[in-house]
């Protein structure tokens, strides 16, 4: 069986790749046979026959494009995917070549989230109820007494989730006279200690630095601390155990806010729908195969020689096929092994170049060489000679 060789030039038309991705290109369809001519030459071209078709050639111009563009394609999704969740996958949202904006989207919604478990924010309604203290009555059943209530915003009910417990002793500032706490001094006491017990506390304003106020505001919590039982509680399953026991003859008022489960997680179904139209994961971020017209000499070298890489890879399968060839009185070996472990080789160094060049244009990349740019340039103007102004 005859093998069909490379025949020089040939002009190529649409639909002589397999997959045809970039047969409207002009710009492709113009390069293809000038690729193919070039490669073959690379080859050894007309010095040694080249066992390829231009087919061949075409089909690895076109997987050298699809692979540029998934390389590339692959790292602008790692790199933006928190400002992609969420939007749109439809046809026309396509960002192969666009320059996205950083809209914080999926920033905002993460902060808005933690805010929410935090208390300083978020979407999520929280409720207050007042639970009503007992004599002797340690352990409350939140589910009676917050979850079923009519009109406390609870609805039907269901599950809660408790997000604070008013426990603490009324601040010390509101006992900053208190002649209960050994620290404090009741008004008359406080100006005959400075000798101004004969003066209308109405009319007498005495000045003392702030750190006096803030002493003494520390010493009222510290003996609440050491001479008092600590206000506290512990909440297992629903039940509210507070410490000290309520002692009084009258009833007390403890506070509580609180947020329905079906509430917070109401929010994560809305913005994660599972819809199939909205952004994910990397898996259906709308980034198309380039349009190899748009891609620049830098990118168009590197399919180049990704090609040529190809074409010997596949030359040298087609050569493996045949280790040898039998001639009169000897026989000739092929080098169909080399050429595939260099093709093999060559692929892998134009990947890991690609890549390093990637990573050093990512967004993280950018600001910390725009950080050390900046501080270059700070030290460069401290050397600076400083006018001096003589008024």
């Amino acid at each position: 069986m005859a093998v069909a060789l490379w025949a020089g030039s040939s002009s190529f038309t649409s639909g002589d790749t397999p997959w045809g991705l970039y047969d409207s290109d002009t710009q492709f369809t113009s390069s293809a046979d000038k690729f193919a001519g070039w490669a073959a030459k690379r080859l050894g071209y007309p010095i040694t026959a080249i066992e390829l078709t231009s087919g061949s050639f075409y089909a690895c111009f076109e997987e050298s494009v699809s692979e540029y563009s998934a390389q590339v394609n692959q790292f602008n999704i790692k790199d933006n995917l928190l400002s992609l969740k969420g939007q749109s996958t439809g046809s026309s949202n396509n960002l192969t070549h666009k320059r996205l904006s950083n809209t914080m989207g999926e920033q905002i919604f993460l902060s808005e989230t933690y805010g929410s478990e935090a208390g300083v924010g978020g979407q999520v309604e929280v409720y207050t109820n007042k639970i009503t203290l007992s004599q002797s009555v340690q352990e409350y059943d939140l589910n009676a007494l917050v979850a079923d209530l009519s009109g406390s915003g609870a609805g039907s009910g269901g599950a809660i989730e408790v997000k604070r417990v008013f426990y603490e002793a009324s601040p010390a500032i509101t006992r900053y006279f208190d002649p209960y706490a050994g620290t404090g001094q009741q008004t008359n006491n406080m100006l005959d200690a400075f000798g101004f017990g004969g003066s209308s506390p109405a009319i007498t304003f005495m000045l003392q630095p702030v750190y006096a106020d803030l002493l003494r505001v520390q010493a009222i919590e510290f003996n609440d601390q050491v001479r008092k039982s600590a206000y506290s509680f512990e909440l297992r399953n629903n039940k509210l155990k507070i410490f000290p026991t309520w002692t009084s003859d009258s009833t007390g008022s403890l506070y509580v806010e609180w947020e329905r489960v079906d509430d917070r997680d109401k929010v994560l179904r809305t913005r994660y729908s599972g819809s199939n139209d909205t952004i994910s994961d990397i898996s259906n971020a709308p980034y198309d195969n380039m349009q190899y017209q748009y891609i620049n000499d830098v990118g168009v070298q590197w399919i180049r020689k990704y090609g040529l890489a190809l074409s010997k890879e596949l030359l040298g399968m087609v050569r493996s096929k045949y280790g040898t060839i039998p001639i009169p009185n000897s026989e000739v070996s092929l080098d169909g092994d080399t050429l595939r472990a260099e093709a093999t080789a060559e692929k892998e160094q134009l990947i890991e170049q690609l890549r390093e060049m990637l990573e050093q244009t990512s967004q993280r990349a950018l600001l910390e060489a725009d950080q050390e740019a900046s501080e270059h340039l700070q030290s460069k103007l401290n050397k600076v000679p400083v006018p001096i102004y003589i008024g």
